[in-house]
Parts: structure tokens; C-alpha cells; sequence
């Protein structure tokens, strides 16, 4: 059986939606394990499989989440994300109050990261599998943040920006999906953008995922008027040296 014809199978089976959080299906550790492995095998076959890569994360990710759950909430701003509970959706983003705020500031650049690179927040999947509510919510944060990361590392969406950030996620997250990603990734680069990978841009992902502060608990819809400059080094971001940004793009 293949695993998209199982997902329809666990969906529509008596493992129903039990009301923990809206959309969530109860699973056995069987099933999760099952869920696992497909969905690794179909992502390392297509990396671009981004509803395989989702139930990867969700299915694999317990420890990583519970310890990303346990920063925000020692964290004064990421408390308030826990408890207030912000979605980055197209239906939550004031677009045009963000047109008009100045280059540079965060708002506006990540605005103009999604218009340039024909993005939008509402194509990350809603979560399913995470058996924990509050965890569910973490996973769901995770996901809606990578464009705003995006933003702060100065990465465009091609293989070698998506490599960067994956980099850098998996040493600020642990989790599983991600590092998975991280080491699976550079075998899609050319042998230019790998050596680049390799010599300046993987350690400055790496060595910046290390050593910022907890992504997950920013908030970042208060900070759109924030100088992005400023919001990265508050964050203890360094940015990538300017070379590298440009033969990333």
C-alpha cells in the first residue's frame, strides 16, 4: 500500500478526529512508526514532497518539540507566544500596513520576500499528528516561521538558500526532519554551491543556529517596525558575509 493511500486509510479509519486540537488523529506508536518510515522514504525520493516532509516532522519530532516548548516558556516573549497563540496567515497579515512601513525594517522585508519568491503563509500544512496540544501548537509555530528565517539569514528560496536554512534550523531545533534535511540536502547542489556549502555558508548556519536565541519565541508580529538589522543581531544572528548571500541567490 502506498503511504498516501494509508494516510487516507488512518483518516478514515476509527481513529477519528477526537477533539484534542482541530484536525488531530490519534495514532498508535505502530502507527507512527509506519508513518515514519514512509514518509522519510517518499521525502528522501522527493524533497519537494512537502505533506511527507510534515507528517516526518510530526512523527518523529516528540523530544525536539517538548524541549523547543520548554525554551519558549522560560522565555518572557516566548511565553506569550504559548499563551496568546498567533497564526501567520494571509487572513492575520496586514498587508498593506506592511507595504508601507521603511526598507529595512522587518515588516517590509519580509513582504518582500514573499512577493518576490511568489510565496505565501497559508501553504504550511496544519498539524495532525503530534499527540499534545501545546505541542501541536510549537510544530505549528516551527512551520510558520521558516519564511520569516528566510528573512533573517538573508536565504532565497533555491537549494542552496533552503540547504542554509535547513542547516541552520536543525542546530537551533533538533529536530529529526531537520537534520535529516541538512544531510540530505547538499547532494542536490552542483559542485560550486556544495563547496560553498561546505567552506562558508553550512558553518555560519550552523555556528548561527548554535548560538541564537530560541526563533520560536519571538513575536514576531509585534516586531514588523523593527529594523531587521537590529532584530538579527538582537537575536544574535550574525549575517551571512555579503558574498556568499549573493551566490546564494
Amino acid at each position: 500500500m502506498q503511504l498516501t493511500q494509508y494516510l487516507d486509510s488512518v483518516e478514515s479509519s476509527s481513529i477519528s478526529y477526537d477533539g484534542l486540537y482541530p484536525g488531530h488523529i490519534q495514532t498508535t506508536p505502530v502507527q507512527k512508526a509506519l508513518l515514519a518510515v514512509g514518509s522519510g522514504v517518499a521525502a528522501l525520493q522527493n524533497p519537494y514532497r512537502h505533506d511527507m516532509v510534515a507528517v516526518l516532522g510530526e512523527t518523529t519530532g516528540h523530544l525536539a518539540l517538548t524541549a523547543l516548548r520548554d525554551r519558549m516558556r522560560d522565555d518572557p516573549e516566548g511565553y506569550a507566544v504559548l499563551t496568546e497563540r498567533p497564526r501567520i496567515r494571509l487572513s492575520t497579515l496586514d498587508l498593506t500596513k506592511m507595504a508601507a512601513l521603511p526598507d529595512g525594517s522587518f515588516g517590509r522585508e519580509y513582504l518582500r520576500f514573499l512577493e518576490e519568491n511568489n510565496v505565501t503563509p497559508d501553504s504550511r500544512a496544519d498539524v495532525r499528528f503530534v499527540d499534545d496540544e501545546e505541542l501541536a501548537y510549537v510544530m505549528q509555530r516551527y512551520r510558520e516561521v521558516h519564511d520569516l528565517l528566510h528573512t533573517l539569514l538573508g536565504m532565497p528560496t533555491n537549494m542552496l538558500g533552503e540547504v542554509a536554512v535547513k542547516w541552520f534550523e536543525a542546530a537551533q531545533t533538533g529536530l529529526p526532519m531537520c537534520a535529516l534535511g541538512a544531510a540530505l540536502g547538499p547532494l542536490r547542489l552542483n559542485a560550486s554551491r556544495l563547496q560553498t556549502l561546505l567552506t562558508s555558508l553550512g558553518p555560519w548556519a550552523l555556528r548561527s543556529g548554535r548560538q541564537a536565541r530560541c526563533v520560536l519565541s519571538v513575536f514576531y508580529e509585534r516586531r514588523w517596525e523593527q529594523n531587521t538589522e537590529e532584530l538579527r543581531e538582537e537575536l544574535r544572528i550574525p549575517p551571512p558575509p555579503a558574498s556568499l548571500a549573493r551566490r546564494s541567490s
